[in-house]
């Protein structure tokens, strides 16, 4: 149930690395971080999920409510996985269609920041 949060900056883009296991338990932990990073101005957020190991739908709720918070405020919301269990999820559950996924943060942070594009 352990969970790492790391923030750093690329370019006008705040990247959160996320290790672990998002769970009911840790996702609070996660959301306090996003709500942070977005309080404190962050528009442009690249959320890197390369290091976790699960991911359940209370942190899947976690990660909407920063991508409608940070849409409302005009800014940009991506993910970074490559992990096929974790695909496997966002595809499920169709929110592969809702979050702008990319297989690493350079690309990810070379996207257009509207975060439209899937």
């Amino acid at each position: 149930m352990e969970l790492s949060l790391a923030t750093r900056t690329v370019g006008e883009h705040t990247v959160l690395e996320v290790g672990g296991e998002v769970d009911v338990y840790t996702a609070p932990r996660l959301r306090e971080r996003l709500l942070e990073l977005i309080d404190g101005g962050a528009r442009h957020v690249v959320v890197d999920l390369g290091r976790v190991d699960f991911l359940d739908s209370t942190g899947l709720g976690v990660l909407v409510g920063a991508l409608k918070r940070l849409r409302t405020a005009g800014g940009s919301f991506a993910l970074v996985c490559d992990k096929e269990p974790l695909l496997k999820i966002f595809r499920i559950t169709a929110l592969d269609q809702v979050f702008p996924l990319h297989p690493t943060v350079d690309a990810a942070v070379g996207a257009e920041p509207t975060g439209a594009s899937a």
